[in-house]
């Protein structure tokens, strides 16, 4: 295939990688309660988003926290744990998706909080659920050309106002089923933080090098997924068929460089049971190399596959292969490759 899409790096490495849990846990059960008299009006099964989609709870941020309050605490324990000083960060990449204002950038805040140094670029990178390994690749392009040392990737999102407002809709008396099925995503959400640092890999053989990977789009999705402040309309089934291919169609096609049939974990953008299962089946995973942690945290966007993989560093060894899955509403995909 002619173009970029299909890429390695030469000499970055994942020197940390961090998950911040938010502290107040909403289960879905509470949901139920809240739409208990829609439920009931329009004949949907009791317990549906646990039978649907897998999630049992999801996580709010306290009063008076905010997402990238959190980002920022994400920062500083990924730069705590890879030994870095802040002094010598090149680049700060925010890829959130929640923001409270389309300017200044989420990045800037996040910067000063960070006490990172003036020399130091910052800037958001916004590509849906996708955007933390969007943001790991550019990097490490950068990494690679000699432009910075090190880079602090962060995200933060806060899933609670959307709910909110979501929640306050489908509890009109003029909601139908159409109107709940559109709306039916936005109540997975979770709220979350991650951070990772990457540096060169030739001045530190003990971390996690970042071999490369691959790229697709689809963005003949681009209109199934659409998302603002106040909730989503999602066209669920079309967005798992058109995930589903253009993941299949990425995976083959990256077979003739890549050999990734036999990893050792298998890190993939947390969103539903439907939507894991559709992934293991139609490229033959072995569903125990598949970490799970969407019941529990729903769909933390950019966050949720930088939060799993945070979570199985502790249960992976020296030399063992990590593939991240990524995928966002568009649609577009990533896969990149990791050694630990």
């Amino acid at each position: 295939m002619i173009g970029n899409a299909t890429f390695r790096h030469r000499n970055t490495a994942l020197l940390s990688v961090i998950g911040v849990q938010a502290p107040r846990i909403i289960s879905s059960t509470e949901f139920d309660h809240r739409l208990a008299s829609t439920l009931r009006r329009l004949k949907f099964p009791p317990k549906l988003l646990e039978r649907v989609a897998g999630v049992t709870h999801r996580r709010w941020w306290a009063p008076g926290t905010s997402f990238d309050d959190a980002a920022i605490e994400a920062g500083a324990k990924a730069l705590a744990d890879s030994g870095i000083e802040a002094s010598e960060v090149g680049l700060l990449i925010n890829t959130s998706v929640t923001r409270r204002n389309l300017e200044p950038s989420v990045a800037v805040k996040i910067h000063h909080g960070l006490a990172l140094p003036s020399s130091a670029m910052n800037f958001d990178l916004a590509n849906a659920c996708l955007g933390f390994v969007n943001g790991m690749t550019l990097a490490a392009n950068m990494i690679d050309s000699g432009q910075i040392k090190y880079a602090v990737i962060v995200n933060g999102e806060d899933a609670q106002a959307t709910q909110e407002a979501t929640l306050a809709r489908l509890q009109r008396p003029e909601t139908t089923r159409e109107d709940f099925n559109r709306e039916f995503a936005t109540l997975t959400l979770g709220s979350g933080a991650a951070a990772a640092v990457l540096g060169p890999a030739d001045e530190h053989p003990g971390a996690h090098r970042i071999l490369g990977g691959v790229m697709r789009a689809g963005t003949e999705h681009h209109e199934l997924c659409v998302g603002g402040i106040d909730g989503m309309d999602t066209d669920t089934k079309g967005l798992l068929d058109g995930g589903l291919q253009l993941v299949v169609d990425a995976w083959h096609e990256a077979q003739p460089e890549w050999d990734w049939g036999s990893m050792d974990r298998y890190v993939t953008h947390q969103v539903s049971t439907a939507y894991t299962q559709a992934i293991v089946d139609a490229i033959d995973l072995d569903p125990e190399k598949v970490p799970i942690t969407f019941p529990h945290w729903g769909n933390v966007g950019p966050a949720s596959l930088p939060m799993t993989l945070a979570a199985e560093a502790q249960t992976l060894g020296s030399g063992d292969r990590v593939l991240c899955m990524g995928v966002g509403s568009g649609l577009n995909t990533a896969m990149v490759e990791i050694v630990w």
